[in-house]
């Protein structure tokens, strides 16, 4: 079970961010899938402010490391889903994302699992570790030899400083970002403890 504190908006902090597709469904293995996906996070960029550090979209998921300047990540992810989905889905002619066919009399769709886990990172050590995570991803699933030679991540611009259609952030704080995240844990310090003490008032249950 995820922590209680994760998928909590945090503002200050970067948020590591896995989602998949329904059904484990490989989605993109299409070049099309993915780069409809692509444009729908360069444009929501625009509307909505966020820091994209690294991405990588695997076949049947994606990593991204981002820091919306509101923190608010589960609002921002509910967003980018919902609006990729519609855009997938008219990729992908071909495919049918209807939910439970025939049971409902109105056909609902769904593209990506109802839930995502979005983990908060300030730790430069641990940004870098989750960055080189995302980044060998394709070559741990066996899809490329060399990290540099696949299409769908952040590699290329994030190590050579070039152009990337995502819009690849080298700056990933905004300016009243340690203020904000000085706030934001100590709040998370105060969930933390109160789950603690939580767990030890619990009652022992005996399974004999």
């Amino acid at each position: 079970m995820a922590p209680k504190w994760s998928n909590k908006n945090l503002p200050g902090a970067l948020h590591f961010v896995t989602g998949s597709f329904a059904d484990k469904r490989p989605v993109f293995n299409r070049a099309n899938a993915c780069q409809s996906f692509v444009d729908v996070c360069a444009n929501l960029k625009q509307e909505w402010p966020f820091k994209l550090i690294a991405y990588v979209l695997m076949r049947d998921h994606i990593h991204l490391i981002v820091n919306p300047r509101d923190g608010r990540i589960r609002e921002l992810m509910g967003k980018l889903k919902s609006l990729s989905a519609r855009e997938i889905i008219a990729a992908l002619p071909d495919q049918s994302f209807v939910k439970n066919p025939g049971e409902l009399s109105e056909p609902a769709f769904q593209v990506w699992q109802e839930s995502f886990k979005a983990f908060p990172l300030w730790s430069e050590w641990i940004i870098c570790q989750k960055i080189n995570y995302i980044h060998f991803n394709p070559v741990k699933a066996g899809l490329v030899k060399c990290a540099s030679e696949y299409r769908w991540s952040s590699f290329a611009a994030f190590y050579s400083g070039g152009d990337d259609p995502m819009g690849v952030d080298r700056d990933w704080w905004w300016p009243d970002d340690v203020k904000k995240l000085a706030v934001a844990a100590a709040e998370l310090d105060e969930d933390m403890m109160a789950e603690i003490k939580r767990k030890k008032k619990s009652p022992v249950i005996n399974r004999k």
